[in-house]
Parts: C-alpha cells; structure tokens; sequence
C-alpha cells in the first residue's frame, strides 16, 4: 500500500525537526510526507527543504499565507494533492515510532478509518529528547522517560505492551474510536467523499467532527491506540478560545443529530457559502 502521511504545522521548527527525524526512520518506506503549514516562517521552510535534500522518503512543504488559524484549509490542500490512496494524519509535535507507519498500513481496512494513540509528555520530557534518542529508540523506552520526568500510566501502558497485548486492549478498552489529530488514518477517497474538514472549525474538535461525518458515511472507527504510537510534544495553545470551543461544539452536536455526511464548507464551497 502507498500511503501520504500529513503533517500539520505552524512555527515550531524544534518540534517539526523531531517529528521529520521520526519519519526517516521508519520500517515502512513506500510513503510521501506532506507537511501542511499554516503560514510559518521562512525558517520553517528552510529547514523542510534542508532535509527534504537528502531523505529516504518524498516531502512535499505546502503552505499558504498566515492569516490567523486556518489549518483545516491546508489540510483539505494536503489531501487534495495526496498522490497516494491512504492517508495518515498526524501533526507537527507528534513523533512516531519507527513502526507507526508500518502498523497503519497493515491495520488499514475498507469502511473503516483508524484511531491511534499518542502518548503525552511534560515540557521538561520534550525538551530533552534529541536526534539520537530517536534514532535508537531511547525516547519510546519507558524507563529513559521516566529517567527525565514523570510519565503517566496510561502513557507507560501503551508503550510497554507487546503485539499481543497491545491487541488485546484495544480490544477491550472502553474508549470510543474517534478521528484525533495526533494519529488517524483513513482512505483518501472516503475524506474527499465527505468533503474534507469543515473549513468553519478552528481549535478544539475538528478531527473529531471530521471523523463523526465519516462515521455517518459509513466508514466506522477502528482503534488501534496500544499499537500505532507517537510520542505528543508538550505546547502551548494560544489559538484556543472559548469562543472557538462554543462554535466547534455546535458544528458537531448538528452533524451528530442531523447525521451530516458532507459539509458545504470543505473542499468543494457550495455557491454563496464562505468561509470567515
């Protein structure tokens, strides 16, 4: 399977350099990565382009102009251009085991999309971790972490397990499949057939809408979240407001009752609708 993996950023070129290490170091190589940024910098650009020179794998910058937050509309750019059918979306402060990409391709499933874990660390934990700690693996190590900071059952449970076990709590956890931001995969056909991310959303549930409208297509979550793991860069989020929450959470309690499949908003604009 030829997948594009799609990465979301915005001016934070320590975090993205880690995240771009993780994807050359992948068991799975027959994927392109797409970097969708909103509006960064110059050094975010050079720094792309610097390892896009010499990396196992195509990478492709796409970029539009910094006009506040609008990464649903880079996004619906990425998967437009995706020259593959499977699609993996992921963002720029996520970094992946070497075998992330290889457990998307093997767990991928017609009607279904795919629903990851990640594993939250402390800004001291983020911090720390350097090109080397990727590359051999010490920042996915239980005991390395927590050698450096706390680090939360739920993390050091979805890092410790086996194949099996990992298989075994998905199985049975009682946390629903939902389509997150830090992990997610599904068929490009299917996104393109829902329209793409509600252009309207800003922080706080886009994804999950996203994934709610797939859900009322037909494609049914999958979870994989004890097997496909990333390692989650700690942030901050000036972009999140109470006023955004509000409007995401109204989007999606329609899309719910409704039962919307296809927003007007997406990649296709209906005619007179726009997008503030």
């Amino acid at each position: 399977m030829k997948i594009s993996v799609i990465v979301s950023t915005y001016n934070a070129e320590k975090w993205l350099e880690n995240v771009l290490i993780g994807y050359s170091n992948q068991t799975y190589k027959d994927f392109e990565l797409i970097v969708a940024d909103d509006g960064s910098r110059d050094t975010t650009r050079e720094l792309i382009e610097r390892y896009a020179a010499n990396y196992p794998v195509p990478v492709r910058h796409l970029w539009h102009e910094d006009k506040g937050y609008r990464r649903q509309e880079i996004l619906n750019v990425a998967i437009v251009e995706a020259a593959n059918e499977y699609i993996i979306m992921t963002d720029g402060d996520c970094i992946p085991r070497p075998d992330f990409v290889e457990v998307h391709a093997r767990e991928a499933e017609k009607g279904r999309f795919l629903s990851g874990g990640y594993c939250k660390l402390t800004m001291k934990t983020s911090e720390a971790i350097t090109k080397e700690d990727i590359l051999n693996g010490n920042c996915f190590k239980i005991n390395w972490l927590k050698s450096i900071d706390k680090l939360g059952f739920s993390q050091a449970l979805k890092l410790g397990v086996g194949p099996f076990a990992a298989s075994v709590l998905d199985a049975v956890t009682p946390t629903t499949p939902s389509f997150n931001n830090c992990n997610s995969s599904g068929y490009k056909e299917d996104m393109i057939a829902i329209n793409g991310y509600d252009e309207r959303m800003k922080y706080g549930g886009p994804d999950r809408e996203f994934g709610e409208r797939l859900e009322n297509f037909g494609v049914k979550g999958k979870q994989i979240r004890h097997k496909a793991i990333c390692l989650h860069l700690d942030h901050s989020r000036g972009y999140k407001t109470p006023e955004s929450l509000a409007a995401n959470l109204a989007i999606r309690k329609e899309v719910r009752d409704k039962k919307i499949k296809w927003t007007p908003y997406g990649i296709v604009k209906e005619a007179g609708v726009t997008v503030e």
